[in-house]
């Protein structure tokens, strides 16, 4: 019963927001990196997925670096998501910073800083440390008290023991408060970091696991320690280049990352920390991780960011870079020449280029059914095909829109399945492209600055038609 109340509280503690892409759980391939028809969030693009795949397992392996993968394709057929998914199935480990096209027009620095700063991010530094640890089960902890308040400071005495010594170490202040804080009595198996002094316990002792009738489920027991006491063990720390960047290069040091205000950082502290990561690589104390870079509307750049991307990408410490866009033929911005989705040739040349597809009424209908599941609504057979027929002749976004609107539609009405009447009324309610384009162009004299020519015309009624 107490369990049951534990996993109720962690429910209602936990906050969980809804967006766009939050179903994706990775790329839905199975260990031959063959795409399953519906897995992990994703459906359908199989083409698409396996080949993101083959890119994934080749990061992984560390095999490339320095390559471009451009995703095509016509708006809502999966982008985003199948860079979700990318990011999804690197774990942890590997670095993958993600950032809009237009968002390097807005910040307070230079295109090219943003974009450094934006590769730097995806480049990570494993760092092997070697320290120290004091590990064993403590037998005797003696606290010796002054008996006048404030006469003297705290001392006392900690005896710990392997299974082939043991030894006992005087205490001081500091360390006397870090046991008291860790909760340490004998029987614990503790182990401490000798640079820095910290106490970490690592479990209840086999040989103590009778001393008390009942315990809690949370009582971890391990074996006691063997050999020395004193021990070498190596640590990893996992950091990105642009996070040392920016704890060396400002006057608050690390707290600059939590503020976010990291301003321009001098490419002579870029050297140098290029030059001692270097140095790390060949003495084997740190390794280079490269991750992924995904740049979303990348037809939003210009020709001077494009220029930077082909330079950035020669470089021996450059992530996979992975860029989406929606766009056919049309002009690169800062130019009036056109290109294939709005991106320089020479830089299209590097690009591996993955197409998605538009979905069929099949997949589109899978889509709508885990998006319900992940919104928790639970909609009507009849109302889940009316839904599908929507997104087939509107789009499949404004078909997504339509599910939590159906759902406040159906509440209304104290309803707890959503039925065909829900989502005829949101359909009436909430327009979508090609309706509100009509009424535009019904109304369109009575709207300001409303002055269409007849070639203007013309493009209405095909975005209509």
């Amino acid at each position: 019963m107490a369990e049951l109340k534990l996993s109720e509280s962690r429910d209602l503690t936990r906050i969980e927001r809804i967006g766009a892409h939050s179903h994706i759980r990775g790329l839905g391939l199975d260990s031959s990196l063959e795409p399953r028809a519906v897995s992990e969030g994703m459906v359908g693009q199989t083409s698409a997925r396996k080949a993101a795949g083959v890119i994934l397992q080749m990061i992984r392996d560390g095999k490339i670096a320095g390559r471009a993968v451009l995703l095509a394709g016509q708006p809502g057929t999966g982008k985003t998501a199948i860079a979700m998914g990318m990011a999804k199935s690197l774990g942890l480990e590997t670095p993958f910073a993600m950032i809009a096209g237009s968002e390097l027009f807005s910040l307070e620095m230079s295109k090219t800083e943003a974009l450094t700063q934006a590769f730097r991010k995806a480049i990570g530094v494993r760092i092997k440390e070697e320290t120290e640890v004091i590990e064993g089960e403590v037998v005797e902890v003696q606290i010796d008290r002054p008996a006048v308040a404030g006469a003297a400071s705290k001392s006392g005495k900690l005896t710990l023991k392997t299974t082939e010594m043991e030894t006992v170490y005087d205490l001081g202040a500091k360390m006397i408060e870090a046991l008291g804080k860790e909760k340490v009595t004998s029987g614990d198996v503790i182990a401490i970091d000798k640079a820095s002094g910290k106490i970490t316990k690592l479990g209840r002792s086999f040989s103590r696991s009778r001393d008390f009738d009942a315990m809690g489920p949370q009582v971890k027991f391990v074996q006691c320690p063997d050999g020395e006491l004193q021990k070498r063990k190596e640590v990893v720390h996992c950091v990105t280049l642009h996070e040392i960047d920016v704890i060396n290069s400002r006057t608050q040091g690390f707290l600059a990352l939590f503020t976010g205000d990291t301003g321009e950082i001098r490419a002579e502290v870029r050297e140098q920390i290029d030059t001692k990561v270097a140095e790390w690589r060949e003495e084997g104390k740190a390794e280079i991780v490269p991750g992924v870079l995904f740049i979303d509307e990348v037809h939003m750049l210009d020709i001077e960011c494009f220029s930077f991307l082909n330079r950035a990408l020669e470089n021996e410490m450059a992530p996979i870079l992975v860029v989406a866009t929606n766009r056919g033929i049309t002009n690169i911005r800062g130019t009036n020449y056109k290109s294939p989705h709005g991106i320089p040739i020479d830089l299209l040349d590097r690009l591996l280029i993955i197409s998605t597809q538009p979905y069929t009424e099949e997949e589109i209908r899978k889509i709508l059914d885990i998006r319900c599941q992940e919104e928790d609504v639970e909609m009507a057979e009849g109302a889940k095909q009316l839904l599908t027929k929507i997104g087939v002749e509107t789009s499949l976004r404004y078909a997504i829109h339509l599910i939590i609107a159906a759902a406040l539609a159906c509440q209304k009405r104290k309803g707890k399945v959503v039925e065909l009447e829900d989502i005829n009324r949101v359909y009436h309610l909430f327009l979508d492209v090609k309706r509100s384009t009509q009424y535009l162009m019904e109304y369109q004299n009575q709207y300001m600055f409303s002055e269409t020519g007849e070639g203007e015309e013309d493009d209405v009624h095909a975005t209509v038609s």
